[in-house]
């Protein structure tokens, strides 16, 4: 063992490093956007795996690279949640525990070609488990899923309209894995190389033969960016004096941030009114998002809220996934205490039941979400099958404004439009606002967090079917194959292994009785 496995053997060093090691691939997200960064940045964490001593050492290396990487990847929601993140990093983190233990066990030593082939889909496999368990909007939603360290690569945004961000995550893990192999076990290059071969093949082919969205004419959508203002009333009359600047700028549709609108427009006419008058002079539809007790049912909700020359439209979107802890506390009853460390919701809001196109006139029909629906894969899918040609997100960061989060969310939204060929806009009070064409490449400027305006993007809109769209998270689904049919495989050995020796009769002699060894 050389000095630095001696300096390891210390458990608590051990774990240090392991933090470390799995906070690395954060810096491939905004705001550094280190993109290359996340097919290298898994070696380290890997590497230490591989050398764990015993299986439960290396799922303790698992869960303390879990741990530093959702720490890391969430460390802005520190002032809000106070040492409560911490909390959230340690029980996520244990996600990565088993995944720890498959790494050993397939890299441990001098593994053969065989155990390094399968390494090469079961790891990347078992990755995307995690993902997809994390991705469940209890436990905080697909927030830094590995793909979308890859929003600004074209190539990247290609393989998401064939099988979703999962698809981006899956390779990546791959070329880390096979880059791990070829560094560590020098003895077993073969399957490796040719893992990398096979996913430069693999991007290759979706680039020159995956269906592009068809350009299909244009529209014209302004955002309204507002900025840090304290006050419903004041901000209020800011996006109103902002929004009356876009008159006879020929908009289709005007799109205001998250909590845009701190009333209930149908307890206060009178607002709606100058919403309306607003609407009529611009010649727009206006999407304002209404975060308040309604007047027509119990409870607080976020709304996405269409308004017209005439008034009310109707059209209306209530928010259906919640932001825990911020928007609301799971068990209240057990984790009510969070609120007393941090800026937990003090009070839970409602969620909606379903989504919502809205037909915003001019032939135009959208799909709104609010905030981190964002990062959901699933939602902006299945809005571009009910037939919305435009993604809207409104959102609002302005309890983050000097942190990595508001970047983090605008780059998901290319994610979403290249996943679905459908451009969107990401509309915020306080910034990052941003718009994506249908290849989830950029539309002009973003507008930054110390913006406060409102800007028009002409959209050009897209028509087709992409295969994500098509075929939904398949990627998902056949990692799920992988490792059914690999632990299939090891129970199925395990039972051979166990299984007692066939019983052989006993010989016997001429007189036909059995012989006694050692007479």
């Amino acid at each position: 063992m050389n000095s630095f496995g001696h300096w390891l053997a210390s458990p608590w060093r051990r774990s240090t490093v392991a933090v470390l090691a799995g906070a690395l691939p954060v810096l491939a997200f905004p705001a550094p956007s280190l993109w290359w960064l996340a097919y290298v940045a898994l070696v380290p964490w890997i590497a230490l795996i591989r050398s764990a001593p015993t299986a439960k050492r290396a799922a303790y290396d698992g869960w303390a690279g879990g741990f530093g990487f959702m720490v890391g990847m969430h460390h802005w929601l520190l002032p809000s949640l106070s040492v409560f993140i911490f909390v959230i990093g340690a029980l996520l983190g244990a996600l990565w525990a088993p995944w720890g233990a498959l790494v050993r066990h397939f890299l441990a030593g001098t593994p053969s070609r065989g155990r390094i082939a399968a390494a090469l889909a079961v790891l990347p496999s078992g990755w995307l488990g995690i993902e997809l368990v994390r991705s469940w909007q209890g436990l905080g939603g697909p927030w830094g899923v590995l793909g979308a360290s890859q929003w600004e690569v074209a190539p990247a945004l290609r393989l998401a309209s064939v099988g979703g961000v999962w698809l981006i995550s899956f390779l990546i893990v791959a070329v880390n894995v096979a880059l791990a192999v070829l560094v560590t076990v020098r003895g077993s290059r073969v399957p490796a190389l040719a893992s990398l071969v096979a996913t430069a093949a693999v991007t290759s082919a979706a680039w020159m033969w995956s269906p592009r969205p068809d350009t299909d004419g244009g529209t014209r959508i302004a955002v309204v960016q507002p900025g840090v203002i304290d006050g419903p009333d004041r901000r209020f009359a800011r996006e109103e004096q902002l929004t009356r600047d876009l008159a006879g700028q020929d908009v289709d549709l005007i799109v205001w941030g998250e909590s845009s609108v701190g009333f209930d427009l149908g307890d206060r006419p009178d607002l709606s009114q100058r919403i309306a008058a607003l609407s009529a002079e611009t010649g727009a539809d206006i999407l304002v998002n209404v975060d308040a007790r309604r007047s027509d049912k119990p409870g607080i909700y976020k709304s996405s809220v269409l308004v017209g020359p005439d008034g009310l439209t109707g059209d209306r979107y209530d928010k259906m996934r919640l932001v825990p802890f911020g928007e609301y506390i799971p068990a209240r009853s057990l984790l009510g205490w969070a609120t007393s460390v941090g800026k937990a919701a003090a009070e839970n809001r409602r969620h909606g039941s379903e989504q919502v196109v809205m037909d915003v006139g001019h032939g135009l029909k959208i799909g709104p979400m609010v905030c981190f629906e964002s990062a959901f894969p699933d939602m902006s899918r299945h809005l571009a099958e009910d037939g919305s040609q435009v993604l809207i997100a409104q959102s609002a960061t302005s309890s983050f404004q000097q942190s990595w989060a508001p970047e983090q969310h605008a780059s998901l939204a290319a994610l979403r439009a290249a996943e679905t060929g459908r451009p969107m806009v990401h509309s915020t009070l306080t910034g990052v606002s941003a718009v994506y064409d249908a290849s989830g490449q950029r539309v002009g400027q973003w507008v930054g967090t110390d913006a406060s305006t409102s800007r028009v993007y002409d959209v050009p809109l897209a028509t087709g079917t992409t295969l994500y769209v098509r075929f939904g998270d398949w990627p998902v689904h056949a990692s799920l194959l992988v490792l059914a049919v690999w632990c299939a495989g090891l129970l199925g050995r395990r039972f051979r292994r166990s299984a007692p020796a066939p019983r052989v009769p006993p010989a016997r002699t001429a007189h036909e009785s059995p012989a006694r060894p050692g007479r």
